[in-house]
């Protein structure tokens, strides 16, 4: 069944002031980041929230990184460098945004970048040394919504778009796109669609070019039943996330694997994994593994309890090339493998070892470990070199014996040198012995029983540069230390570190996830000081973790007991007299039962409301300018309002505006262009042009102008742009290099969202003429091509289910939320369109047909 057409244009509202305050609970600025909080505001539908600081006056940031909670909200911001900021929350009401409330001033800090991972001036990450996103980074963020419908173009990718998160990886895998991506977790996200043997597995295939970052949003971004491997990667970034409840196959909350380098995990929550098979998984296997890779940092985690913590090395049978840096960690009652080393040259500082049941750090097979300024509270065995010293002691016969002790490890020995570790005075209770090399302190060392000379654990030097003599040997082996912290060449020699004490003061308040994460334990130190067991009430608590997010702004469904009122976001407009506005849809929800219309009907205007879908129409032809208002009512909650202006205008814009930077440069009567052209030619067909010149969006580039009439502009960028442009301070992302959507009569301001090179823009009027320049082989003609708005609609609107297509010209539908993020791709000859696997909430559909472009805005409910 035909219908006539029902164009709902996307249109913003119009700015007024709002008194509605809102009330500020909590803001602190933490590392590179910072948050606030706030209780709700009764009637918001939304809230923007900008941050100012560093140069940088009201940025405002994306809606994923503003959630619910029910009974409060919090946004978190990062991605800064280091200073002081406050953050600016405005409710946003009606389509109304409010004057809203400013925290104090917050301070900022820098991240920890020491260690092997930053070895030659790598940053690895999408971020810059500074903590801002690296130039032309691409911010991809993951829901348990979208885990597995997130979408994206990669170049080098076999089949783009790029569907779901693993998807996305393995077209990054080719190492082909070497854009910056920083991929943001948000919330409580359990196993995904598509995996490899339960993990997530990030590859780019060893580009030095290619840089990625893999983070958490806030304290409660969890990956739940699920880990992170990394293979043949370069550049990775790992941060802020909470690892709990792993079952994959390889078994690590975060593994290393095949052949990784320069690679910072760091700031993470490491917990209890699912048992393995063997005896020794009873608490997960490795926490935070590492084989075949080098140059790696492993900073700021907090291990909670973890049976074996960190594996160091596997079989790779060399000493050679092979660096990792272990600091400011919180081994927290973990047992064992602090780390356990074989071949590396690791350099272990300022840890904090906390009531730790088997062993600290221990050293095989050719290792060399450098461990300095540690704080060692009532840990059993600091260290250990295996099959000698402490690693072969019979504490029941008072000898060492290799043949029946070795638990530790029965291979050939390593070395470690230790130098200004603090060995709390409590460690007597968990019967702690260190034997440092030639040490007759009968305490450690009981006089005539061994040789200090042969049956060692560590080399204790006596300033931080001694060189470790080669006449010092591992018992098994007879390995030799190599020196490697004495090295010019590496960070090691000119660092400066803080005291034991200092450093587990600073490990304690910033280890693991944003001011603690947000599942929080108190360990009974005197049980699980000597415990190796599983914590059951730790355990009940992981496998039954849920998290506490309500909602992500922009996506899911309003938290229980509100009443809920949502618009097509053209309430506002203006339209020349004898000319039909576009329809406005009002959608009741929540705990609302109905909704009044006060000012309707008037001057030609007039409302039709469906109480089965719960929505009320506004359609007709203005004779005067006139406003109205929506309210919900409802037995529970908070009634909600919304309103709007029709404005009758006697004149309107007339003709189209092109603009070509290929044959006009930044020159036109139009638009006012502020900006750099790149000097470098690019190369796009658009329309049957071949564009070459651009101009570059980038932080100082603004493009202004003003129509008095509803438009479509049409930007054109480099084809294989996917990134963000911004139109009156909201970002678009572009599909293939191009951004089409409608824009409301006033002001316009095109500015950078993601750096890009912009071809072309046209700015097109409802019932105007396209002027295009149309190349042939032998003459170059302007051509006036009417653009007929094809009656396209798809119904019903609002929609539960199935939408329909009503026109059979459509070749393409493509289906975007509000977040911009491509959802639904449907083809040529398409009747309908499945939307029942869609959360509840406004999506934007755009339709290809033979003669144009068309936008309409779908509410599902």
């Amino acid at each position: 069944m035909k219908k006539n057409l029902l164009f709902l244009a996307v249109f913003f509202a119009t700015i007024q002031t709002w008194a509605q305050q809102v009330q500020i609970i909590e803001s602190s600025g933490w590392l590179e980041s910072a948050f606030v909080k706030w209780q709700p505001v009764s009637n918001a539908q939304s809230y923007n929230v900008y941050y100012s600081g560093q140069g940088i006056t009201d940025q405002k940031i994306d809606d994923q990184l503003i959630r619910s909670y029910g009974s409060y909200f919090r946004a978190d911001v990062p991605g800064l460098k280091a200073g002081s900021y406050t953050l600016k929350v405005k409710p946003v009401i009606s389509g109304v945004e409010g004057t809203g409330s400013t925290t104090a001033s917050l301070t900022v800090l820098a991240q920890d970048r020491n260690g092997f991972a930053f070895d030659s001036g790598r940053v690895p990450g999408g971020y810059k040394i500074d903590g801002t996103p690296k130039d032309n980074a691409v911010i991809v963020y993951i829901t348990q919504n979208t885990k597995n419908t997130v979408s994206m173009n990669i170049t080098g990718a076999s089949t783009n778009p790029c569907v779901g998160l693993q998807n996305i990886l393995y077209a990054i895998k080719k190492g082909q796109d070497t854009r910056p991506f920083i991929f943001r977790l948000i919330g409580n996200i359990t196993d995904m669609t598509v995996m490899e043997g339960g993990d997530v597995v990030i590859e780019n295939a060893n580009n030095a070019s290619s840089y990625l970052t893999f983070e958490g949003v806030g304290t409660d971004a969890v990956a739940n039943g699920w880990g992170v491997r990394l293979k043949a990667a370069s550049n990775i970034e790992v941060n802020n996330l909470g690892f709990m409840n792993c079952n994959s196959t390889a078994g690590d909350n975060v593994g290393m694997q095949q052949d990784n380098d320069h690679i910072w995990v760091h700031n993470c929550d490491l917990f209890y994994g699912n048992a393995g098979s063997d005896a020794d998984q009873i608490k997960g296997d490795g926490a935070l593994d590492n084989k075949t890779s080098t140059y790696i940092t492993l900073s700021y985690n907090h291990f909670w309890d973890n049976g074996k913590a960190s594996l160091l090395g596997l079989s790779e049978g060399t000493t050679a090339g092979l660096y990792i840096t272990y600091h400011h960690n919180w081994f927290d009652h973990s047992d064992s493998r602090h780390p356990r080393v074989r071949y590396y040259s690791a350099h272990i500082y300022n840890n904090y070892f906390d009531g730790v049941a088997k062993y600290g750090s221990g050293s095989t097979l050719g290792s060399s470990l450098f461990v300095e300024g540690n704080y060692f509270r009532n840990s059993k065995h600091p260290m250990l070199t295996s099959l000698q010293g402490t690693d072969i002691w019979d504490e029941a016969n008072q000898v060492n014996n290799a043949g029946t002790m070795g638990t530790f490890s029965g291979e050939a020995g390593g070395s470690i040198k230790a130098f200004n570790n603090t060995f709390d005075a409590d460690n007597a209770t968990n019967n702690m012995r260190f034997v440092a090399y030639g040490d007759t302190n009968p305490l450690y060392n009981i006089s005539g029983k061994i040789s200090s000379t042969t049956d060692f654990d560590a080399f204790v030097a006596t300033t931080r540069a001694q060189t470790v003599s080669s006449s010092v040997v591992s018992k098994s082996g007879g390995n030799t230390y190599n020196n490697f912290d004495t090295n010019a060449a590496f960070y090691v020699k000119n660092l400066a570190i803080d005291q034991p004490a200092t450093a587990r003061t600073k490990t304690v308040q910033y280890a693991g996830r944003i001011s603690g994460g947000d599942l929080k334990w108190t360990f009974n130190n005197a049980t699980d000081d000597t415990s190796s067991l599983v914590i059951t009430a730790l355990k009940s608590a992981l496998t039954n973790y849920t998290g506490s997010l309500v909602a992500v702004q922009g996506e899911g469904t309003p938290p229980a007991g509100s009443q809920t009122l949502t618009s097509t976001a053209n309430n506002n407009q203006t339209v020349t007299t004898g000319a039909a506005i576009a329809s406005i849809v009002f959608t009741w929800g929540g705990t609302a039962t109905d909704a009044t219309v006060t000012g309707l009907p008037a001057s030609g205007i007039s409302f039709v409301k469906n109480t089965a879908a719960k929505t009320i129409t506004i359609t007709g032809t203005p004779t005067a300018t006139l406003s109205y208002s929506i309210a919900t009512t409802g037995t529970s909650g908070s009634p909600v309002t919304g309103s709007g202006t029709i404005t009758v205008s006697t004149g309107g814009s007339t003709g189209n505006e092109i603009h070509n930077f290929t044959t006009s440069g930044k020159t036109s009567s139009f638009y006012t262009i502020i900006g750099n052209m790149n000097s470098t030619s690019g190369s796009v067909i658009y329309n049957g042009l071949t564009l070459t010149g651009r101009l570059k969006i980038e932080s100082s580039t603004s493009i202004a102008y003003t129509t008095t009439s509803p438009s479509t502009l049409t930007l054109v960028f480099d084809s294989n742009f996917t990134g963000t442009v911004k139109i009156n301070n909201v970002s678009y992302t572009a599909t293939a290099g191009i951004v089409t959507t409608t824009i409301p009569a006033g002001a316009i301001t095109i500015s950078k969202g993601s750096v890009a090179n912009l071809y072309y823009i046209s700015t097109t009027y409802n019932g105007g003429t396209l002027k295009m320049v149309k190349n042939t082989k032998t003459s170059t003609e302007e051509q006036n091509l009417n653009i007929e708005h094809t009656k396209v609609v798809l119904y019903p609107n609002p929609v539960s289910s199935t939408l329909y297509l009503s026109n059979e010209n459509v070749e393409k539908v493509l289906i975007y939320n509000m977040a911009g993020v491509l959802i639904s791709t449907t083809g040529k000859e398409t009747e309908s369109i499945d939307m029942s696997h869609l959360v509840p909430g406004t999506y934007l559909a755009k339709i290809h047909t033979s003669t144009g472009i068309f936008n309409q805005t779908i509410l599902k409910k």
